[in-house]
């Protein structure tokens, strides 16, 4: 009989698999013999086992996809969107989230940072884009959550900043010290 597990994985095009997401792949409903597969694939080589409860088939895998599946629910955003947008120039090489907890984990050398935010926020998917396998911020988002968590912030450039989007979603917050601040920010760069 050949195993077509590793296939099955390649197949859903994600790069990193929690045990629910293997459950869910291989339609194994007995824990243990779950466990067992999984010990077999990690000891052959063919699965490598990330952190405790998730895997990706080779070193290979998306750490941006690895950062929302840390903590659950969670999205990337912060200072990892505003740099890869160009509102930011200061380089830092950590993936920052938002998410129910404030953590930092170091996985394989990267370097993981969750911010903690109100479930109100966190849940709310306005300005969140779902890429296909994980969901980021917009930089509309992005700078908001900044502001509500830092407070002051600079900003290098914010010419990308669609001012109408941030109007919409700072209602989210429910925030009036952020609105103050998005107005400000707006009068001085719209």
């Amino acid at each position: 009989m050949i195993d077509n597990s590793i296939t099955l994985l390649l197949k859903s095009k994600k790069t990193v698999f929690s045990t629910k997401d293997l459950i869910l792949i291989w339609q194994i409903p007995e824990p243990n013999y779950l466990k067992t597969k999984i010990y077999r694939l990690v000891k052959n080589g063919q699965l490598n086992r990330v952190r405790n409860g998730l895997y990706a088939i080779d070193s290979n895998y998306l750490k941006d996809e690895l950062a929302n599946k840390i903590i659950i629910p969670s999205y990337i955003s912060l200072q990892t969107v505003l740099l890869r947008a160009g509102i930011i120039f200061q380089y830092d090489s950590a993936i920052y989230s938002i998410s129910k907890l404030s953590k930092e984990i170091i996985i394989d050398k990267q370097k993981y940072v969750y911010k903690k935010i109100k479930d109100s926020v966190l849940l709310n998917s306005s300005g969140i884009v779902r890429k296909e396998n994980y969901d980021v911020a917009s930089c509309e988002r992005a700078l908001l959550d900044t502001l509500y968590l830092y407070g002051d912030f600079y900003f290098d450039n914010l010419a990308k900043i669609d001012w109408q989007i941030c109007s919409e979603i700072v209602k989210i917050y429910d925030n009036k010290s952020l609105e103050k601040k998005l107005a400000k920010l707006r009068k001085l760069y719209a």
